[in-house]
Protein backbone atom coordinates (compact mmCIF):
# COMPACT_ATOMS: atom_id res chain seq x y z
CA UNK A 1 0.00 0.00 0.00
CA UNK A 2 1.37 3.46 -0.92
CA UNK A 3 1.27 5.93 1.62
CA UNK A 4 1.16 9.56 0.44
CA UNK A 5 3.56 12.01 1.98
CA UNK A 6 2.61 15.34 2.31
CA UNK A 7 4.74 17.99 0.62
CA UNK A 8 6.78 20.72 3.03
CA UNK A 9 6.57 23.02 0.58
CA UNK A 10 2.81 23.17 0.65
CA UNK A 11 2.82 23.54 4.79
CA UNK A 12 5.78 26.33 4.34
CA UNK A 13 3.74 28.18 2.49
CA UNK A 14 0.43 28.29 4.35
CA UNK A 15 2.93 29.00 7.12
CA UNK A 16 4.09 31.93 5.45
CA UNK A 17 0.60 33.30 4.69
CA UNK A 18 -0.64 32.93 8.44
CA UNK A 19 2.24 34.58 9.49
CA UNK A 20 1.70 37.67 6.89
CA UNK A 21 -2.10 37.97 7.77
CA UNK A 22 -1.25 38.17 11.25
CA UNK A 23 0.91 40.71 10.38
CA UNK A 24 -1.09 43.21 8.10
CA UNK A 25 -3.88 42.49 11.05
CA UNK A 26 -1.35 43.96 13.67
CA UNK A 27 -0.21 46.77 11.22
CA UNK A 28 -3.87 47.57 10.95
CA UNK A 29 -4.23 47.84 14.52
CA UNK A 30 -1.38 49.62 15.07
CA UNK A 31 -1.68 52.13 12.80
CA UNK A 32 -5.80 52.68 14.03
CA UNK A 33 -4.23 53.41 17.25
CA UNK A 34 -1.27 55.63 15.76
CA UNK A 35 -4.44 57.88 13.84
CA UNK A 36 -6.38 57.52 16.89
CA UNK A 37 -4.03 59.26 19.91
CA UNK A 38 -2.57 61.26 16.65
CA UNK A 39 -6.39 62.76 16.68
CA UNK A 40 -6.88 62.92 20.52
CA UNK A 41 -3.17 65.00 20.54
CA UNK A 42 -4.82 67.39 17.73
CA UNK A 43 -8.43 67.76 19.72
CA UNK A 44 -6.29 68.84 22.96
CA UNK A 45 -4.04 70.85 21.24
CA UNK A 46 -7.54 72.41 19.53
CA UNK A 47 -9.34 72.26 22.47
CA UNK A 48 -6.64 74.52 24.17
CA UNK A 49 -6.58 77.27 21.86
CA UNK A 50 -10.33 77.21 21.95
CA UNK A 51 -9.90 77.97 25.52
CA UNK A 52 -7.58 80.56 25.06
CA UNK A 53 -9.61 82.13 22.65
CA UNK A 54 -12.56 82.29 25.07
CA UNK A 55 -10.06 83.55 27.90
CA UNK A 56 -9.56 86.92 25.62
CA UNK A 57 -13.01 86.97 25.31
CA UNK A 58 -13.25 87.10 29.27
CA UNK A 59 -10.55 89.55 29.71
CA UNK A 60 -13.16 91.69 27.74
CA UNK A 61 -16.15 90.68 29.37
CA UNK A 62 -14.56 91.68 32.59
CA UNK A 63 -13.67 95.31 31.59
CA UNK A 64 -16.03 97.40 33.40
CA UNK A 65 -15.77 100.17 30.50
CA UNK A 66 -17.38 97.26 28.46
CA UNK A 67 -20.73 98.20 27.76
CA UNK A 68 -23.46 94.75 27.33
CA UNK A 69 -23.87 95.67 24.09
CA UNK A 70 -20.38 96.71 22.97
CA UNK A 71 -19.34 95.00 19.47
CA UNK A 72 -15.99 94.28 21.33
CA UNK A 73 -17.82 90.90 22.85
CA UNK A 74 -18.02 89.40 19.25
CA UNK A 75 -14.76 88.81 17.35
CA UNK A 76 -14.03 86.83 14.32
CA UNK A 77 -10.12 86.30 12.54
CA UNK A 78 -11.14 85.34 8.56
CA UNK A 79 -7.47 84.40 8.46
CA UNK A 80 -7.49 81.20 11.49
CA UNK A 81 -11.83 80.83 11.74
CA UNK A 82 -10.44 81.24 15.35
CA UNK A 83 -13.74 83.30 16.91
CA UNK A 84 -15.03 84.53 20.83
CA UNK A 85 -18.47 85.50 21.70
CA UNK A 86 -19.36 86.94 25.16
CA UNK A 87 -22.59 87.53 26.91
CA UNK A 88 -22.49 89.83 30.32
CA UNK A 89 -26.27 88.74 32.30
CA UNK A 90 -26.67 89.31 35.63
CA UNK A 91 -26.07 86.51 37.95
CA UNK A 92 -29.56 87.12 39.37
CA UNK A 93 -31.30 85.93 36.52
CA UNK A 94 -31.03 82.35 38.53
CA UNK A 95 -32.80 82.00 41.54
CA UNK A 96 -30.35 82.32 44.94
CA UNK A 97 -31.07 78.93 46.89
CA UNK A 98 -29.72 80.27 50.04
CA UNK A 99 -31.80 82.86 49.91
CA UNK A 100 -34.75 81.30 49.33
CA UNK A 101 -34.11 78.86 52.26
CA UNK A 102 -32.62 81.84 54.85
CA UNK A 103 -36.32 83.85 53.92
CA UNK A 104 -38.20 79.80 54.70
CA UNK A 105 -39.89 80.47 51.16
CA UNK A 106 -40.53 76.90 50.96
CA UNK A 107 -43.89 77.61 48.98
CA UNK A 108 -41.62 78.95 46.03
CA UNK A 109 -39.21 75.68 46.48
CA UNK A 110 -42.70 73.40 46.39
CA UNK A 111 -44.01 74.96 43.64
CA UNK A 112 -41.08 74.49 41.14
CA UNK A 113 -40.09 70.99 42.15
CA UNK A 114 -44.13 70.41 41.59
CA UNK A 115 -43.71 72.39 38.19
CA UNK A 116 -40.59 70.11 37.24
CA UNK A 117 -43.31 66.88 37.93
CA UNK A 118 -42.71 65.47 42.04
CA UNK A 119 -45.94 65.29 43.54
CA UNK A 120 -46.99 67.60 46.39
CA UNK A 121 -46.14 65.45 49.34
CA UNK A 122 -42.28 64.69 47.72
CA UNK A 123 -41.66 68.17 46.53
CA UNK A 124 -42.48 69.07 49.76
CA UNK A 125 -40.59 66.85 51.82
CA UNK A 126 -37.37 67.67 49.64
CA UNK A 127 -37.89 71.84 50.82
CA UNK A 128 -38.08 70.64 54.37
CA UNK A 129 -34.71 68.63 53.66
CA UNK A 130 -33.19 71.53 52.43
CA UNK A 131 -34.02 74.05 54.98
CA UNK A 132 -33.11 71.39 57.42
CA UNK A 133 -29.68 71.73 55.69
CA UNK A 134 -29.12 75.02 56.14
CA UNK A 135 -30.25 76.08 59.91
CA UNK A 136 -28.20 75.90 62.60
CA UNK A 137 -30.02 73.28 64.90
CA UNK A 138 -30.62 69.65 64.83
CA UNK A 139 -34.79 69.84 64.67
CA UNK A 140 -35.73 67.80 61.90
CA UNK A 141 -38.70 70.00 60.15
CA UNK A 142 -41.98 68.15 59.75
CA UNK A 143 -40.54 65.96 56.64
CA UNK A 144 -37.33 67.09 56.43
CA UNK A 145 -33.71 65.20 57.30
CA UNK A 146 -31.31 65.96 60.21
CA UNK A 147 -27.79 64.36 61.83
CA UNK A 148 -30.20 61.10 62.42
CA UNK A 149 -31.66 60.66 59.41
CA UNK A 150 -27.79 61.06 57.47
CA UNK A 151 -26.12 59.17 60.13
CA UNK A 152 -28.57 56.41 59.39
CA UNK A 153 -27.49 56.19 55.77
CA UNK A 154 -23.82 55.86 56.98
CA UNK A 155 -23.07 59.48 56.09
CA UNK A 156 -21.28 61.69 59.35
CA UNK A 157 -21.27 65.40 60.11
CA UNK A 158 -24.09 66.32 57.73
CA UNK A 159 -26.14 68.64 57.62
CA UNK A 160 -23.57 71.11 57.34
CA UNK A 161 -25.73 73.68 59.30
CA UNK A 162 -24.79 76.60 57.22
CA UNK A 163 -25.52 77.97 53.91
CA UNK A 164 -24.26 76.02 50.65
CA UNK A 165 -20.94 76.62 49.20
CA UNK A 166 -21.42 75.60 45.97
CA UNK A 167 -24.37 73.95 44.30
CA UNK A 168 -22.84 70.45 44.24
CA UNK A 169 -23.31 70.23 48.08
CA UNK A 170 -27.04 70.91 47.22
CA UNK A 171 -27.06 67.41 45.93
CA UNK A 172 -26.26 65.91 49.53
CA UNK A 173 -29.65 66.59 50.75
CA UNK A 174 -32.28 63.97 51.26
CA UNK A 175 -34.50 63.72 48.11
CA UNK A 176 -32.25 65.60 45.86
CA UNK A 177 -31.52 63.13 43.66
CA UNK A 178 -35.41 62.61 43.32
CA UNK A 179 -35.06 66.56 41.52
CA UNK A 180 -32.14 65.77 39.60
CA UNK A 181 -34.22 62.39 37.93
CA UNK A 182 -36.94 64.84 36.76
CA UNK A 183 -34.41 68.27 36.01
CA UNK A 184 -31.14 67.07 35.00
CA UNK A 185 -30.39 70.90 33.99
CA UNK A 186 -32.20 72.14 37.85
CA UNK A 187 -28.62 73.97 38.47
CA UNK A 188 -29.71 76.57 35.75
CA UNK A 189 -32.07 77.63 37.78
CA UNK A 190 -29.86 78.51 40.93
CA UNK A 191 -26.99 80.36 41.95
CA UNK A 192 -25.46 80.72 45.30
CA UNK A 193 -23.82 84.57 43.90
CA UNK A 194 -26.29 86.99 43.69
CA UNK A 195 -27.28 89.45 45.87
CA UNK A 196 -30.70 87.49 46.88
CA UNK A 197 -33.81 88.18 44.41
CA UNK A 198 -34.25 87.03 41.04
CA UNK A 199 -33.41 89.79 38.90
CA UNK A 200 -36.59 90.98 36.46
CA UNK A 201 -34.04 92.22 34.02
CA UNK A 202 -32.37 88.98 33.13
CA UNK A 203 -34.35 86.38 34.70
CA UNK A 204 -35.98 83.77 32.22
CA UNK A 205 -39.68 83.97 31.76
CA UNK A 206 -40.06 80.39 33.25
CA UNK A 207 -38.15 81.64 36.23
CA UNK A 208 -40.39 84.91 36.54
CA UNK A 209 -43.76 82.93 36.11
CA UNK A 210 -42.78 80.76 39.33
CA UNK A 211 -41.64 83.18 41.51
CA UNK A 212 -44.55 85.30 40.66
CA UNK A 213 -46.78 82.83 40.74
CA UNK A 214 -48.49 83.66 37.17
CA UNK A 215 -48.18 81.52 33.92
CA UNK A 216 -45.37 81.57 31.61
CA UNK A 217 -47.75 84.04 29.22
CA UNK A 218 -48.06 86.90 31.34
CA UNK A 219 -44.60 86.85 32.84
CA UNK A 220 -43.66 87.62 29.09
CA UNK A 221 -44.90 90.83 29.55
CA UNK A 222 -42.23 91.61 31.64
CA UNK A 223 -39.40 90.25 29.33
CA UNK A 224 -40.81 91.99 26.51
CA UNK A 225 -40.63 95.13 28.19
CA UNK A 226 -37.12 94.66 28.80
CA UNK A 227 -36.30 93.42 25.33
CA UNK A 228 -37.90 97.08 23.99
CA UNK A 229 -39.37 97.41 20.24
CA UNK A 230 -36.83 94.62 18.39
CA UNK A 231 -36.99 92.01 20.89
CA UNK A 232 -33.80 91.66 21.42
CA UNK A 233 -31.74 91.91 24.82
CA UNK A 234 -28.36 94.04 24.90
CA UNK A 235 -29.35 96.29 21.86
CA UNK A 236 -29.80 100.01 22.05
CA UNK A 237 -33.71 99.96 22.76
CA UNK A 238 -33.29 97.80 25.89
CA UNK A 239 -35.74 99.45 28.42
CA UNK A 240 -34.87 97.33 31.67
CA UNK A 241 -36.51 98.22 34.96
CA UNK A 242 -35.30 100.69 37.43
CA UNK A 243 -37.14 98.61 40.63
CA UNK A 244 -38.66 95.40 40.93
CA UNK A 245 -42.02 96.84 42.04
CA UNK A 246 -42.67 98.47 38.89
CA UNK A 247 -42.12 94.68 37.10
CA UNK A 248 -44.53 93.64 39.28
CA UNK A 249 -47.04 95.89 38.38
CA UNK A 250 -47.12 94.86 34.82
CA UNK A 251 -48.61 91.57 36.17
CA UNK A 252 -51.25 93.03 38.69
CA UNK A 253 -49.46 92.26 41.30
CA UNK A 254 -48.75 95.49 44.65
CA UNK A 255 -45.46 94.88 45.92
CA UNK A 256 -46.94 96.03 49.43
CA UNK A 257 -50.12 94.33 49.35
CA UNK A 258 -47.54 90.69 48.32
CA UNK A 259 -44.82 90.96 50.13
CA UNK A 260 -43.72 87.66 50.08
CA UNK A 261 -44.04 87.83 45.99
CA UNK A 262 -41.86 91.14 45.82
CA UNK A 263 -39.01 90.03 48.37
CA UNK A 264 -38.47 86.75 45.78
CA UNK A 265 -36.93 90.15 43.15
CA UNK A 266 -34.65 92.64 42.72
CA UNK A 267 -33.72 94.39 39.34
CA UNK A 268 -30.24 95.52 38.43
CA UNK A 269 -27.77 93.18 40.54
CA UNK A 270 -23.96 93.90 41.03
CA UNK A 271 -22.82 90.32 40.47
CA UNK A 272 -22.78 89.55 36.71
CA UNK A 273 -22.30 86.10 35.08
CA UNK A 274 -19.58 86.43 31.98
CA UNK A 275 -19.59 83.65 29.77
CA UNK A 276 -17.41 83.67 26.50
CA UNK A 277 -17.52 81.03 24.04
CA UNK A 278 -14.04 80.14 21.79
CA UNK A 279 -14.05 78.43 18.77
CA UNK A 280 -10.67 77.37 16.90
CA UNK A 281 -10.24 74.56 14.67
CA UNK A 282 -13.99 73.26 15.08
CA UNK A 283 -13.21 72.68 18.71
CA UNK A 284 -15.13 74.93 21.06
CA UNK A 285 -14.59 75.94 24.51
CA UNK A 286 -16.99 77.85 26.97
CA UNK A 287 -15.01 79.89 30.20
CA UNK A 288 -17.65 81.32 32.71
CA UNK A 289 -16.93 83.73 34.96
CA UNK A 290 -19.15 85.18 37.88
CA UNK A 291 -18.42 88.81 39.01
CA UNK A 292 -19.30 91.18 41.85
CA UNK A 293 -19.02 94.83 41.30
CA UNK A 294 -17.85 94.66 37.62
CA UNK A 295 -18.48 98.03 37.23
CA UNK A 296 -16.25 99.09 40.12
CA UNK A 297 -13.54 96.88 41.28
CA UNK A 298 -14.67 93.71 40.15
CA UNK A 299 -14.01 90.34 42.45
CA UNK A 300 -14.05 86.85 40.65
CA UNK A 301 -16.20 84.27 42.98
CA UNK A 302 -16.15 81.35 40.38
CA UNK A 303 -14.63 80.41 37.04
CA UNK A 304 -15.38 77.36 35.47
CA UNK A 305 -14.69 76.07 31.78
CA UNK A 306 -17.32 73.57 29.74
CA UNK A 307 -16.20 71.60 26.55
CA UNK A 308 -19.12 72.20 24.06
CA UNK A 309 -19.87 69.99 21.03
CA UNK A 310 -17.71 70.72 17.64
CA UNK A 311 -18.85 72.61 14.96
Amino acid sequence: MTRRRRHPRGASLLAVILLIAILAMATMTTLRVVSFDMEIATAKIHGSRAKQVAEMGIAIGSNPSVKRSDPLLHYFNEETGERYDVRIISEAGRFNINSIILRDDKALLRSIFIDWGLDIDTAGAISDALGDWVDSDDNAALNGAEREWYEQQGRINQPFNRPFYNLDEVRLVRGMELVEAVRPDWRDWFTIYSGGGLDVNDAEVELIAAAAEVNVDQAKTIVETVRGPDGIRDTDDDAPFQNAPAALLLLGIDAESRPDIAARFSANDSTVRVESTGSADGARRRVNAILRNRSGRPALLEKSVEILPSE
